[in-house]
């Protein structure tokens, strides 16, 4: 079970109240969500706990956000593919996310991660001339190249790789 920790803006506008969700059971599990307005858009930024690997998921509309597994689902399928993540690899992280529990965010160190990303994320669309010209599977791409001090390897894609190549052993 995959458990995704919103800010209460995020819980706010999915309708939903915060779940207890129960205790993590792999590194694999955690994530974090929070709600950004970029060009007047709605857009929700996912962040895995242990890795900090992230995507945004731009121009969410009401259907979206009642429909939020599978939007996460299917971003996180769309990014690992761009990210040559192999299929096999994949797959373990699909097959963790089949059940989620949305709950209360609950790691200071995530969510600073996430405030930097966010502006990371505003100038990097900003400079490519707003949200409507921007490639995001190549902003995602370049967000998870950003190098994160909170983690132990400099850049996210690279400490993702490293714990899905734990897990396939």
């Amino acid at each position: 079970m995959a458990i995704i920790r919103c800010t209460k803006k995020l819980l706010s506008e999915l309708k939903k109240k915060p779940e207890e969700c129960p205790e993590q059971k792999s590194d694999l599990s955690g994530w974090h969500a929070n709600l950004i307005q970029i060009d007047q858009r709605k857009c929700v930024l996912f962040t895995h706990d242990t890795t900090l690997y992230s995507f945004l998921v731009p121009g969410l509309t009401k259907p979206d956000f009642l429909s939020i597994n599978d939007v996460f689902g299917q971003h996180l399928f769309k990014n690992l593919l761009r990210d040559d993540i192999p299929q096999e690899l994949i797959e373990i992280f699909l097959y963790d996310i089949q059940n989620i529990c949305f709950g209360k965010t609950n790691n200071r160190s995530v969510l600073g991660s996430m405030t930097d990303l966010s502006w990371q994320l505003k100038t990097m669309i900003s400079l490519r001339g707003g949200l409507a010209h921007t490639d995001i599977m190549r902003l995602n791409y370049d967000l998870n190249r950003i190098p994160m001090s909170a983690i132990e390897k400099t850049f996210s894609i690279d400490e993702l790789r490293s714990l899905l190549e734990k897990w396939n052993r």
